[in-house]
């Protein structure tokens, strides 16, 4: 999962974005409207936390942006305000999930989790594919019922396989999807995680290489 923190709180922002990442969240952050409308033109999330007070453009004008341009990540409003009007107002808008601040950031990362799961067509809670069970909620995976430990970055690479159901996902995807905007794109480091998922997971090799255009899973 990719997440974009709209938050002018530098110290929030920087705490949430270390927070996610622990969590195996791909998190980018950015500090006003403009800023976040930016990042929307050029990468693709599952969900922005957005900040309604937010300098600039507008928390809300930056919601309505998202609806109208019909981008697919949900949007979870932050406000200091825990007034019903103000919730309401969020909803109207087009937002999917609120939260009040202060919050604790193990709430945020669930409600993240379950936007995450909900987009147009819903994906179950738990993914199964191949052999392997996927719990997203408890960072759980089962290999054929045995339990598999994975750090967070294999376990996010995982996640976006098990997504596709067997379709081929390119490493560029899997760089979108599993890092944030600091990765770099000539980097290695998607190669290095998909060998180090497949020694995890345990032989035969469950995860399978196209060449010249990807990774997709296979139990055969």
């Amino acid at each position: 999962m990719r997440v974009l923190v709209v938050e002018d709180e530098v110290y929030l922002a920087e705490a949430v974005q270390a927070g996610l990442r622990l969590a195996a969240i791909a998190c980018d952050v950015a500090g006003d409207g403009e800023a976040a409308w930016e990042r929307l033109g050029v990468h693709r999330y599952d969900v922005v936390v957005l900040d309604r007070d937010l300098p600039g453009v507008s928390g809300d004008e930056v919601c309505r942006r998202i609806v109208a341009a019909g981008l697919g990540c949900r949007v979870l409003m932050l406000t200091a305000a825990a007034r019903l009007d103000q919730k309401v107002a969020g909803f109207e808008l087009g937002a999917d999930d609120y939260l009040t601040k202060p919050f604790d950031l193990a709430e945020l990362v669930v409600r993240l989790r379950s936007l995450a799961r909900r987009p147009e067509q819903s994906a179950p809670p738990v993914l199964e594919f191949a052999g392997l069970r996927v719990d997203p909620f408890r960072r759980e995976v089962f290999r054929d019922g045995r339990y598999v430990a994975l750090p967070r970055k294999q376990f996010a690479v995982l996640e976006v396989l098990m997504a596709a159901r067997g379709g081929v996902v390119s490493a560029e995807e899997l760089l979108e999807r599993a890092w944030d905007e600091h990765a770099d794109p000539f980097t290695n480091a998607v190669r290095i995680t998909i060998s180090g998922l497949r020694k995890r997971l345990g032989e035969p090799w469950v995860i399978h290489t196209v060449p010249g255009v990807g990774y997709r899973l296979d139990a055969a």
